[in-house]
């Protein structure tokens, strides 16, 4: 485990606790106390792995990151990113749903689609908006066919005034029914 410091322009990689308590002891600003020796060998010791931000005085810090980078030429270019993900796990980094809304798929949709609604206040005259939830079962072509449906549906019914969400926002849902007959 290599260490990347860095305190405006001056930055290192270092390879141990030593260098990097140097490092910290060579720029005068940030005023290297024992409390301040003992928090960065306990946060370089530690299983955490995310950056660490001191404050050396307000609005100023200097930052530590834990790197695999062998150099400091490949921490820049992020040839050395540590993954979260279990060794093996090579998932899409495009969401599921996301990458679902445009697969053609011809059938039944449930779509599912929670917009702002306009509505009139009776007793005041005035207009708010509302959030609804309409849910319909459509004949489409993929699920941005089902929403694209579901939202011409809408605009004809409702107030025009009414804001529909994205369909690739988390207030549209869709679910694959089964084919038409």
């Amino acid at each position: 485990m290599n260490l990347y410091l860095r305190y405006f322009d001056n930055e290192t990689l270092v390879y141990n606790v030593e260098e990097a308590i140097d490092f910290l002891k060579s720029i005068p600003e940030i005023g290297m106390t024992p409390e301040l020796e003992a928090d960065v060998r306990d946060y370089i010791g530690s299983e955490v792995y995310y950056p660490k931000r001191y404050k050396v005085r307000p609005r100023v810090y200097f930052i530590i990151i834990k790197t695999e980078a062998a150099t400091m030429m490949d921490f820049k270019q992020k040839k050395a990113l540590r993954s979260n993900a279990p060794e093996g796990d090579h998932r899409e980094t495009v969401a599921p749903a996301v990458a679902r809304l445009s697969e053609k798929r011809e059938g039944w949709y449930e779509a599912s689609l929670t917009f702002k609604r306009v509505v009139l206040i009776p007793s005041t005259g005035k207009h708010e908006y509302r959030d609804t939830q309409f849910v319909a079962n459509v004949k489409a072509f993929s699920g941005q066919d089902a929403y694209n449906r579901v939202v011409e549906h809408l605009r004809e019914r409702v107030d025009n005034r009414s804001q529909f969400p994205s369909a690739k926002g988390k207030n549209f849902k869709f679910k694959y029914l089964g084919m038409w007959k």
